[in-house]
């Protein structure tokens, strides 16, 4: 986490200097957050086996997905990470991906989609009709629950446009997420705290941000 929040701060250093508007009070401010973060105990963290899943509890015949995206700069370098787990806690699936140029909302949509895409070719193999199965989706991200849940009817309703009659930002991802979606017998979307002490989501978030740390150095 100090690795992502340094990085953050390198890159907007560089962008105020491109921009002309760093001064000698931006740059004292900017050293005192650097020594800051550098000062502050982390503690390790283990890749422990995650816990079951705590809203899929009561549904054990669903399928939780964890997704979680992340950039830096906006646009910028960027990467996803999703889990999936059964309902006992066993991981069905995970992934991870890092892209050079893109934007925090793009990697929050990949996620679920390549999570979705995954499991649509997985559970046969795994001898379960993805038809015949549920995923609940959990992210931190409002932009996708929202989006999925309330402004994707919309849109398809318009011929995917907004109320303003223009193509929604990222239409290929919405799109590709409505329609993979229907290949299971349903899809719900579900928001959770980010940076909270979620697991499964701390999980995703640290996953995301190794590979962006490897792509990085």
């Amino acid at each position: 986490m100090k690795k992502k929040h340094l990085k953050n701060l390198n890159s907007l250093e560089k962008w105020l200097k491109t921009a002309e508007k760093n001064s000698g009070e931006i740059d004292s401010a900017l050293t005192l957050l650097k020594g800051a973060i550098e000062a502050v105990e982390e503690a390790e963290v283990a890749d422990g086996p995650l816990p079951a899943p705590l809203e899929i509890a009561s549904e054990p015949d669903t399928i939780a997905v964890y997704s979680d995206g992340g950039c830096r700069g906006n646009p910028g370098p960027g990467a996803y990470a999703f889990v999936a787990q059964l309902h006992s806690g066993e991981i069905l699936a995970e992934g991870v991906d890092y892209e050079e140029l893109t934007t925090n909302n793009k990697m929050e949509l990949q996620g679920p989609l390549m999570a979705l895409q995954r499991l649509h070719v997985l559970l046969p193999e795994k001898g379960r009709d993805p038809l015949l199965t549920t995923i609940k989706v959990l992210t931190d991200s409002k932009y996708v629950v929202d989006g999925m849940k309330s402004w994707v009817p919309g849109w398809k309703a318009r011929g995917w446009k907004k109320a303003d009659n223009k193509a929604p930002e990222n239409l290929s991802y919405w799109q590709e997420l409505d329609e993979i979606r229907n290949h299971f017998m349903e899809v719900k979307w579900e928001w959770v705290k980010g940076h909270a002490g979620h697991p499964q989501n701390e999980y995703c978030d640290r996953k995301a941000n190794e590979v962006m740390d490897e792509n990085l150095l």
